[in-house]
């Protein structure tokens, strides 16, 4: 069995080469595997399922690309693989109808899943940026189901330039925020992994792709963190039954 992690694609309009990476990948890497996770930040930004409506009245492009990338989901996952996305702190507002049109199961931040015969914790992992106060707010409001909805019931294009004002506020923040804060916080990660009682974490978020060796309460574990996908390249995790998970980069449309 083969389970295939990414995260941080970051999709839009504005990238196509990643788009099209992405569909190449879905086609040749990704054909046949078991099981695809997603772990957040599929998307740049998501402003409401309804986007799937609008497929060649939407001028930005948002709309083409999501049916788009559904449809190409939907073909792997009638292949006979298992889909699950999780959110990220740019498309939390990802739902059910998006998620069934990709023939995929939205997956809750964090969950613990079996795989490979192993019991792994997968995150996006911003919720471990706790050093990040501000960022943390944030956060904490997204996930609002009150906010979300005031958000979704807003008009298209009302809710296309909020999603452009928080990702210029997002770029400005983080550009005065010292480089330690934007990363894990240590304590948080063997907090976490402890509480799940757990050995792996998987993770993206942080577009700093590294395999960890730890330790809880005196055990060896493993923090393996994602990498964000570039025009040019690609991040995955491997895992395959009995192998501990291999982070892997690749040439995108190689």
């Amino acid at each position: 069995m083969t389970t295939l992690l990414i995260s941080d694609l970051h999709l839009h309009p504005g990238a196509p080469e990643v788009t099209e990476g992405f569909l190449h990948w879905l086609q040749t890497r990704a054909c046949g595997c078991d099981a695809l996770y997603i772990l957040g930040d599929f998307f740049e930004a998501w402003i409401g399922d309804d986007l799937l409506d609008l497929a060649g009245q939407d001028p930005s492009g948002n709309a083409d690309l999501a049916l788009r990338v559904a449809r190409a989901l939907r073909r792997l996952a009638d292949d006979g693989s298992e889909l699950y996305l999780m959110h990220g702190n740019r498309d939390f507002l990802l739902g059910e109808r998006f998620a069934e049109a990709a023939g995929a199961t939205l997956l809750p931040d964090p969950s613990v899943v079996m795989l490979g015969g192993q019991r792994i914790l997968l995150m996006h992992g911003d919720s471990l940026c706790t050093l990040d106060a501000e960022y943390q707010a944030f956060r904490a409001q997204a996930r609002n189901p009150l906010w979300q909805a005031q958000v979704l019931s807003m008009p298209l294009a009302q809710r296309i330039g909020l999603a452009k004002q928080l990702r210029e506020q997002s770029g400005e923040a983080n550009s005065n925020k010292a480089e330690d804060i934007m990363d894990v916080t240590p304590e948080e990660v063997v907090r976490v992994m402890d509480e799940h009682a757990v050995a792996t974490l998987i993770h993206g978020h942080t577009h700093r792709p590294a395999v960890h060796d730890l330790s809880i309460d005196g055990q060896a574990a493993t923090r393996l963190v994602l990498g964000d996908w570039q025009p040019d390249q690609g991040w995955e995790i491997v895992l395959e039954e009995g192998q501990a998970p291999r982070l892997e980069h690749f040439a995108l449309g190689g």
